[in-house]
């Protein structure tokens, strides 16, 4: 199998990895509506640590939120890029997201607002924490119900284009009208979904096309089940995002048995060439469409270390992602 090529962002001349890195899990622990959002204590010397792993192996797109953490993630990223030489720097896409409204002090947030000032707020803040001038890719991260609601964002982030103070700007709110309005900008490239082997929504990637946006896949690896690590007596604990959420079901009492069955299914399928299953789903993503950025998160040198060399690979073959379709049709995340 070819081994895969670069991405294109969107609409913009400008290319990246076709593999990212996902960085909700090293902004540690905070809540968000009194419920825990975080995936548990982290090292941030090893995040970072991560970080150079990630761009030593040729991966050029780091995504986060400003509420990842409250900031902590931003933070993050912000010393590990200062720590690379500036040529390198350069190559990198660094995306965050918008919208939530929070204490950093307290770790908590409590609610969501996108109107200009709140906006504008936001955006100065991630860029202290980030330690650029200029946010390569912003998103709207919620906040946002209606497309003449999303008309107001849109503008608010064009001027901040026009400000200096924002390259591009995306949506991970991913509703097609959404998407549809944020095309109507030349500034607008890219749209954050959920994609992994359980399902995505066609409609996004439809629309996707249709403006000639970038596809960010959230969650490739299912919140880490397609990792193969967790099992009905092993699950993450208990403070850990993923075991009380309303976006996922895959950790869920009532419903991680039928996900498992479902990983068991396809798990000789996603193998194929010496993968590893996490390699593998991350395969089937690549083949799905060659728009779509995986955005696998990770902790840890190790874990990145494993994403990355998926990229040498390359895809699954069109017979076999076809074969996991088939396999999955009685997922409820395939519409």
């Amino acid at each position: 199998m070819a081994a895969t090529t670069g991405r294109r962002l969107g609409r913009t001349g400008r290319s990246t990895s076709a593999l990212g890195v996902g960085c909700w899990a090293i902004g540690g622990p905070f809540e968000s509506n009194g419920r825990p959002a975080g995936r548990g204590e982290v090292d941030d010397e090893v995040s970072i640590r991560m970080i150079h792993t990630a761009v030593d192996a040729g991966i050029r797109l780091l995504d986060t939120a400003d509420v990842y953490g409250a900031g902590h993630s931003e933070r993050v990223i912000g010393k590990a890029l200062a720590q690379l030489p500036e040529s390198v720097r350069a190559e990198i896409v660094v995306a965050t997201k918008f919208g939530n409204r929070f204490d950093e002090t307290t770790r908590k947030s409590t609610s969501q607002e996108v109107t200009p000032a709140v906006v504008r707020d936001a955006c100065e803040g991630s860029l202290r924490r980030l330690g650029v001038e200029s946010i390569d890719l912003y998103q709207l991260h919620g906040g946002v119900d209606t497309p003449a609601a999303a008309e107001d964002v849109v503008a608010t982030l064009e001027q901040l284009v026009a400000d200096g103070k924002v390259k591009n700007f995306g949506t991970s709110v991913d509703d097609p009208a959404m998407i549809a309005t944020f095309g109507k900008s030349a500034d607008a490239v890219s749209v954050q979904t959920q994609i992994n082997v359980f399902g995505h929504h066609a409609e996004v990637l439809t629309a996707a096309h249709e403006q000639d946006f970038a596809v960010l896949a959230r969650t490739p690896l299912a919140m880490g089940l397609l990792t193969g690590k967790y099992d009905l007596s092993n699950r993450p604990a208990a403070d850990d995002v993923r075991r009380d959420t309303p976006w996922w079901t895959y950790f869920d009492d009532d419903a991680m048995a039928d996900w498992l069955r479902r990983l068991d299914a396809v798990r000789e399928l996603l193998t194929t060439d010496g993968r590893t299953l996490v390699q593998g789903a991350l395969a089937y993503v690549w083949a799905l469409d060659p728009v779509i950025i995986p955005l696998p998160g990770a902790r840890t040198p190790e874990q990145v270390a494993e994403h990355a060399a998926a990229i040498a690979i390359g895809p699954l073959s069109d017979s076999t992602r076809i074969e996991i379709d088939t396999l999955l049709a009685d997922s409820p995340e395939r519409r």
